[in-house]
């Protein structure tokens, strides 16, 4: 079995709703995003998956939240943006990406500083 990661990072800014606690202010982070995938095997050239090709997924979709206020993007306009919901809503816009390929969704983490970080898995 290989796994396989990519990470990429955005900037945004955010605050917690009902948190009691200096994170309900309006804050930022550089939020560091890594997908991993799980494959079986290799192709006849020896890859189990093109990193480009995953790297390309995972752009597309923190394109959107890089240099915004995370609060007035959906979902993030309805629920709170922690790290916790971010991964699961990258998660669930990455996975039907990958339907025809030779790989399945292993998880993502979000990461909001160096040292506190969420993994999210459909498990």
């Amino acid at each position: 079995m290989y796994q396989i990661s990519v990470e990429q990072h955005f900037d945004a800014a955010h605050s917690l709703r009902g948190y009691k606690g200096k994170c309900e202010a309006l804050h930022g982070h550089r939020f560091r995003v890594v997908v991993r995938v799980r494959a079986s095997g290799v192709n006849d050239i020896g890859l189990a998956y093109d990193f480009t090709e995953l790297k390309r997924h995972l752009v597309i979709i923190l394109k959107r939240f890089d240099h915004s206020c995370l609060n007035d993007i959906s979902p993030f306009d309805k629920i709170n943006p922690s790290s916790e919901n971010i991964a699961r809503t990258i998660y669930n816009e990455i996975k039907p990406k990958l339907e025809e390929a030779p790989v399945s969704l292993s998880c993502v983490e979000v990461w909001e500083s160096p040292d506190s970080g969420v993994e999210y898995r459909a498990d």
